[in-house]
């Protein structure tokens, strides 16, 4: 089910959540964009939401536990106070949707899945424990790929149930090796931005996968499972999988992909629109870049001439702190957000990209990334300007 950041707050608060917990398909929602970049931590109401269910609720958190089992000699339940008793950490991560950007490329061919514009991503500051430091509750060993008993994965099963698992529980997996290695920063978090998670986000405990698209950060956590191969749920071998341009739902074969994990580098003009009429003159244009594995953004190049030439625009994270693109007080997990003030004295189209550390680029064309799906839009992004002297 969509529903637009502004119909979604039309209601008071307790008729929102009413409204939400008799809600039969899943809730999702994206901010406007010029909001979004409106600070470098992402406000809890304006971070974007993603379901694929009805939002579960668990009211009594003394109750609450999860289980870690499978391949592993010492199976576990876990309950919250053994999650708060393991040392906290505060990480900085932005999460993307997949789809982030699905509308645009819809506009070259149709795709399948939600209709998102530019803002289906969020930067937090996400509380909680490590997985590497509750994974060594249950003997499994920081640095670790693969268990005694042959586990490689680490599966994450949520409360959360949907249709595309026949009413069973939304679920991903990310590598045993990622799980344990503490400089992943992977969290099992119960805090955002300082707060406690609310239902939206995964209350009472999440987990955040920094680097990754969101489809791997399951929240509302119900058990951990480690597991031989890759998880087999239907958003990890039936969606989420990127195709090349010439592949349909007639020649489509699920097995031939990966599942997605890594996100590329991104790049998006939040200050304006898609179409906009301004009065000639100085334009500010700003917006945010993001790339995957960790990755700074080393550059974000604008132009304001469909292309042709470019110019440098400024990059931050935090207020007085200097952005190195692989500085130790950067945070690598997390977006940054860019501006450069230009004269625009006639009808034109902006455009910027980003580069990474990696020199990872975004592609020009959409048309050269299209898949069936609609993932990973990194393309260009363009925003078109009318120039006028009058009535603006």
């Amino acid at each position: 089910m969509w529903i637009t950041w502004l119909e979604r707050n039309r209601h008071s608060f307790e008729d929102t959540k009413k409204t939400l917990e008799e809600l039969k398909e899943p809730f999702n929602a994206e901010p406007p964009r010029s909001l979004l970049v409106s600070s470098y931590v992402t406000p809890v109401d304006l971070f974007y939401k993603r379901n694929h269910g009805p939002i579960p609720i668990v009211d009594d958190l003394e109750r609450y536990c999860f289980s870690i089992s499978g391949l592993i000699k010492n199976p576990k339940k876990l309950f919250m106070k053994d999650i708060w008793m393991l040392p906290k950490y505060n990480v900085a991560a932005t999460l993307q949707c997949a789809g982030n950007r699905r509308t645009a490329m819809s506009k070259t061919r149709k795709v399948k899945g939600v209709g998102w514009d530019v803002s289906a991503l969020g930067n937090a500051v996400w509380g909680g424990a490590k997985l590497a430091d509750v994974l060594e509750l249950v003997g499994i060993p920081n640095l670790t790929s693969t268990t005694q008993s042959g586990g490689k994965h680490v599966e994450f099963v949520s409360i959360d149930k949907c249709k595309e698992e026949n009413g069973g529980p939304y679920k991903a997996s990310i590598p045993l090796s990622q799980a344990t290695n503490p400089d992943a920063d992977v969290l099992l978090a119960y805090e955002m931005n300082g707060e406690t998670l609310n239902r939206d986000h995964g209350y009472p405990l999440r987990v955040v996968v920094p680097g990754i698209i969101g489809a791997r950060s399951v929240k509302w956590i119900d058990s951990i499972n480690i597991i031989a191969e890759e998880c087999q749920g239907f958003f990890m071998q039936k969606d989420y999988k990127m195709f090349p341009p010439s592949v349909d739902w007639d020649n489509i074969n699920w097995a031939s992909r990966r599942p997605q994990m890594d996100f590329p580098v991104q790049s998006v003009i939040c200050s304006l629109e898609d179409v906009n009429a301004i009065k000639p003159g100085k334009v500010k244009i700003s917006g945010y870049a993001v790339s995957g594995g960790g990755r700074g953004i080393e550059r974000v190049d604008v132009s304001i001439d469909g292309g042709k030439t470019w110019m440098e625009a400024s990059r931050y994270q935090k207020t007085g702190i200097p952005y190195v693109a692989d500085g130790i007080n950067s945070d690598k997990w997390a977006w940054v957000l860019f501006e450069v003030t230009v004269d625009v004295m006639q009808s034109t189209e902006i455009v910027a990209k980003a580069v990474d550390i990696a020199s990872n680029v975004q592609p020009e064309k959409v048309e050269d990334i299209w898949n069936l799906r609609g993932i990973l839009n990194t393309s260009w992004h363009r925003v078109q300007v009318r120039v006028g002297h009058s009535n603006m």
